[in-house]
């Protein structure tokens, strides 16, 4: 949709960002599998038929400056819509104009959009009046609507390295340089910068143009130490607490604890900390873990998550740090079985997928009168014997071993010591997990 508003000059420069955005997909830096020679976007481009696509990953990783290369490079009128403001007469309107020129239609956040909005979109790629790219920072399989998902080219972003974050630092100190800003900046600091913009190149480009205006033209502006600490005094966190970020980084956090590694444990729990997550939230994961990771093989973990959690509901950061690390590291460190999680899931998948099985009569309730006339009777009672095991049958044959299978290894665990005690006790070897190389 345009307006005065869209088409005046603007009265401020344009950010560095902005000023820097590639014009070509050569240019653009980084995102090697979608913009290198024979990858499906640059076979779309050469067929001239792009169709819809969805580009999709955290902000400042290129989506539009990807976009805008796509259109130059296609030659087509590159059309921005705002999925807030946007509405059906807008994109038909656009039509009418692309039935007269070529026109690449761009939509960021494009999860905005209704779905009465997409598939009006759609309709008009199918019929190629125009093509189209969205742009989301959500999981497209999470917050699009199915029919854009299914008839979509979905091309995830992944964060600059910092090889590649360094190359468009390289290149906007060039172009400062150029506008008459002269930065003397040493190779260490430009790291720091792209270190710390955690792949996202608006953030680096943003940093750096904070450290550059302000001085004189023409000015060597010489960056000192005590101008990049006051830059990320007050910096942003980038932790999405909604959105793939978050899931990922949890995900990286739960099995670098069930893999064992306590470095990693630690360092994925200091970037839970560092984004501000909610201890709680962080507590709840550890104790899911301490059962469906360890479980038997140490039934302590369980118990220091648990007192964990209730710690942190009375101890919040920065001390909240120390308990949760205490906690997510016993998980880490301690021995694994996985026998719980995997026995409850294998009943589970029995008893709703299967017919119930009868209870046997000596088990059934006999707390009323009446109870051994129905037949309830001939229940052995455990402690009555001196082994406290009496041998009784408690399902059929049918289920022995199906579901619990003990993951005891060579560590003298909970587990190992109770598959020694029954064996002892019953006679007869315990059913463990078979390990097939």
């Amino acid at each position: 949709m345009s307006d005065l508003f869209h088409t005046a000059t603007p009265f401020n420069p344009s950010p560095l960002a902005a000023e820097l955005r590639p014009e070509t997909l050569d240019d653009v830096i980084g995102q090697e599998s979608i913009v290198a020679e024979g990858s499906i976007l640059r076979r779309r481009i050469a067929a001239g038929r792009l169709g819809s696509i969805i580009l999709y990953g955290p902000p400042g990783l290129g989506k539009t400056s990807i976009a805008r290369a796509v259109g130059n490079t296609l030659g087509k009128s590159f059309r921005p819509l705002n999925a807030t403001r946007a509405g059906v007469a807008d994109i038909r309107k656009i039509a009418d104009e692309a039935r007269m020129r070529p026109t690449l239609i761009f939509v960021d956040e494009v999860q905005r959009f209704s779905a009465t909005q997409a598939d009006d979109l759609l309709a008009l790629c199918e019929e190629g009046i125009v093509d189209f790219i969205g742009a989301t920072t959500g999981n497209p399989y999470h917050v699009l609507t199915p029919a854009l998902v299914s008839r979509s080219t979905i091309l995830k972003l992944e964060p600059l390295t910092i090889e590649e974050m360094e190359q468009v630092l390289q290149r906007a100190i060039s172009h400062l340089r150029s506008s008459g800003i002269t930065l003397k900046i040493l190779p260490e600091q430009i790291r720091v910068i792209a270190g710390r913009s955690g792949g996202d190149a608006r953030r680096a480009l943003t940093t750096l143009e904070g450290l550059a205006v302000g001085h004189p033209r023409g000015q060597v502006v010489n960056i000192t130490q005590d101008m990049l600490d006051e830059a990320y005094a007050s910096a942003p966190v980038n932790h999405d607490r909604s959105g793939d970020a978050h899931y990922d980084i949890v995900s990286a956090f739960v099995k670098s604890m069930r893999g064992s590694d306590p470095d990693a444990t630690l360092y994925w729990l200091a970037r839970l900390i560092h984004g501000g997550e909610d201890p709680r939230y962080i507590a709840r994961r550890i104790m899911i873990h301490a059962s469906e990771d360890v479980g038997l093989a140490d039934n302590t973990a369980l118990q220091t998550a648990v007192a964990a959690a209730q710690a942190v509901e009375k101890i919040g950061y920065p001390e909240a740090k120390i308990i949760l690390a205490h906690a997510a590291l016993h998980v880490a460190r301690a021995p694994k079985s996985a026998s719980a999680c995997r026995g409850i899931s294998l009943a589970l998948e029995n008893v709703t997928s299967k017919p119930p099985i009868p209870v046997p009569l000596y088990l059934r309730d006999t707390h009323y009168k009446g109870a051994a006339s129905l037949g309830h009777v001939g229940y052995k009672f455990p402690h009555d014997d001196p082994r406290g095991w009496v041998a009784q049958d408690y399902a059929p044959d049918i289920l022995k071993g199906d579901f619990y299978q003990s993951d005891a290894r060579e560590a003298a665990t909970f587990e190992k010591r109770a598959d020694e005690y029954w064996e002892r006790v019953t006679q007869s070897p315990q059913q463990r997990r078979s390990w097939r190389k």
